[in-house]
């Protein structure tokens, strides 16, 4: 018996398997490192494709490497992630572009021909548990065997599943077939990912092998999609357990766009030469200010993406509980541009305890790929988007099964903000948010400035809904009703809105969210007394401190309240307030639908009205139903 027929495909891959002239199933990772580079004495290879109308095609070139495989695209448009790469293929409920409305034409050709190609290659296939074997969806994946990087790349994201080890009861769900040569044919070389979802089966057809759209954020969609189904939330969000000096424990869970500091979360803040931290230089003055923490706090990771917020988690005492959605973390390392700036990654990629994948890292075969050498788009443009792919089981420290959440934060990359130059840069280092208006920012879930990690869009732009709408393939107003569901049954965890890049006039990079981190966990579940925080100038921002001092030293009031900046004063903050207003008005509308429950309704109007902090407050409370 073919080794194939374990996996128990359905009959569209059977199809294809029986037809191809080879089709290998892997038994190791370490095969599909092999099969990355072409076989197992080769050190490099070209994956490349023959296009009717162009010839030979090389879409990337992969080099053996002594700490894994570099994988290099040719083109610099492929070394991120096309924020417009998904369409939908099928018939049920959606917001998301139809395949026949964006091409005009029905799918079923296309998909026709897809298969047809697959069947004349050489396959690799194997399964996986996406999200995990024991909350998961059993997958599938079809790929043709020179594209060997991106396979291995999937099978560190997910839960690879030797042949040997597939449970007799496999039953794939998830689908994902794999056809670079037709983003050429058929998409004027545009990233195209298709999903077609039935009641049975959602397959993912992945046009381009940047792993970003498909094997990583096609798993996300469906996993969205089935969690929508059953009435749960699949989160955007790295979570870390920060344990104090102290050994107090705080779990904080930090959600947002691409950008938005999910992955910095987990690490530790990064140090100036003489050990002090750098909390911001000045873009006016050039002013520079320094922050001392003399020990920091110890980092247990959790999540890096992915959280599933299952119902079987949930404890029904008030608090978020989640659990990681994927077995390895996709980690962009562009703030990383010169040895010594992050000495623990650093450390953990230069010499891991097994093969990692490498993506926009430039290094040749033989060499060690180091993190900070980074792909040029252009002679002295480095990629903004490099990055390696960690499994979980080599993260130090790395925290298994569920956690409770004491702290959601939602990062935001904001730009600065000057009298010369209003812009919506007007977070202070940190807000705390009243419930109804951290459902509001995860609605909108602003994708921010100078975002390094998707082809380069203009001015100020949504996410979407949960900040994972650009994976999710239903609909935005049932997201957001499940969404309110979720905060409205955990009263307990507490909501905090974190910027990065910068704060006002200040150029700061992710220390904010290192310095709530650092700050958080130290004062623990104290609440806050009288006269620390204030509802802020601008009611989108929920409650500004009034001071906050970490190990004894206090933070200067301006980086908290960014009116009090001498650089933008109250006008230029109004008329950033103003800019953010908008731009939540405009993106919220489009959720004034009629499925959208009585609570969700009344949150968006407050919005819609300028309603103040106390207004907002008064919408959620302790007994309030999202009905």
């Amino acid at each position: 018996m073919s080794a194939w027929r374990r996996l128990n495909p359905p009959p569209a891959v059977a199809q294809i398997l029986a037809a191809a002239p080879h089709v290998t199933v892997p038994e190791t990772l370490a095969e599909l490192v092999d099969f990355a580079v072409g076989g197992p004495a080769q050190q490099s290879c070209e994956v490349a494709y023959e296009v009717p109308g162009r010839g030979r095609v090389v879409e990337a070139v992969i080099a053996r490497v002594r700490n894994g495989i570099s994988a290099n695209y040719t083109e610099p448009y492929m070394r991120r992630r096309d924020p417009d790469s998904m369409t939908i293929a099928d018939g049920l409920p959606t917001d998301k572009p139809r395949y026949a409305d964006r091409y005009g034409c029905e799918f079923a050709t296309l998909r026709t021909e897809t298969l047809a190609w697959l069947q004349q290659q050489e396959l690799a296939v194997f399964g996986f548990h996406a999200g995990g074997a024991a909350l998961g969806t059993d997958a599938l994946v079809v790929a043709p065997a020179n594209a060997g990087f991106f396979a291995f790349g999937l099978a560190l994201l997910q839960q690879f599943i030797p042949v040997a080890d597939v449970p007799r009861d496999f039953a794939p769900q998830l689908l994902i077939y794999v056809a670079p040569p037709f983003r050429h044919t058929h998409f004027k070389g545009r990233q195209m990912v298709v999903h077609a979802r039935s009641e049975q089966l959602h397959e993912v057809f992945a046009y381009n092998l940047y792993p970003g759209p498909s094997a990583k954020k096609g798993v996300y969609g469906a996993l969205i999609t089935r969690a929508e189904r059953e009435g749960w939330v699949v989160a955007h969000c790295s979570t870390v357990q920060v344990v104090t000096p102290y050994d107090n424990v705080l779990t904080l869970m930090h959600e947002g766009a691409s950008g938005g500091g999910k992955s910095e979360m987990l690490e530790m803040a990064h140090r100036e030469p003489d050990g002090r931290l750098r909390l911001g230089r000045n873009l006016v003055t050039d002013e520079e200010r320094f922050l001392q923490i003399p020990r920091m706090c110890e980092l247990r990771p959790v999540t890096d993406d992915m959280a599933l917020c299952h119902p079987s988690l949930q404890a029904g005492d008030g608090y978020l509980q989640v659990t990681d959605a994927e077995s390895g973390w996709f980690v962009r390392v562009n703030h990383i541009d010169q040895y010594g700036v992050d000495p623990y990654l650093e450390g953990l990629t230069a010499r891991p305890p097994r093969p990692l994948l490498f993506l926009n890292v430039d290094a040749v075969p033989g060499s060690r790929a180091l993190i900070w050498e980074h792909t040029e788009d252009e002679p002295g443009k480095p990629c903004p988007n490099p990055r390696v792919i960690l499994p979980r089981q080599i993260v130090p420290g790395i925290v298994d099964g569920p956690v409770t959440i004491d702290v959601r934060s939602l990062g935001v990359r904001t730009p600065p903000c000057t009298r010369q130059h209003p812009t919506y840069g007007i977070l202070g280092l940190f807000h705390l948010l009243p419930p109804a208006i951290a459902w509001l920012w995860r609605l909108v879930a602003p994708r921010g400035y100078a975002n390094p990690s998707i082809v380069d869009t203009e001015g100020m732009t949504s996410e979407g809904v949960g900040s994972y709408w650009p994976f999710a393939t239903g609909r935005k107003v049932d997201q957001a009703n499940l969404l309110l569901e979720q905060l409205v049954a955990t009263p307990k965890t507490t909501f905090i809105l974190c910027p990065n890049q910068h704060v006002g006039a200040w150029e700061v990079g992710f220390m904010p969210e290192w310095i709530a981190r650092e700050y958080l966990a130290r004062r623990g579940h104290a609440p806050f007394k009288p006269g620390q925080v204030e509802p802020a100038r601008c009611p989108l921002l929920g409650y500004a401190l009034s001071n906050l001092t970490v190990e004894g030293t206090p933070i200067t009031r301006w980086f908290l309240q960014v009116d009090l900046q001498p650089e933008v004063g109250s006008e230029v903050y109004d008329v950033g307030a103003a800019m953010l207003t908008r731009f939540f008005q405009q993106c919220l509308r489009e959720f004034l639908h009629p499925d959208l429950s009585t609570a969700g309704r009344q949150i968006i109007d407050c919005c819609l009205q300028h309603g103040t902090v106390a207004d907002y407050e008064s919408l959620l409370n302790p007994g309030t139903t999202a009905a």
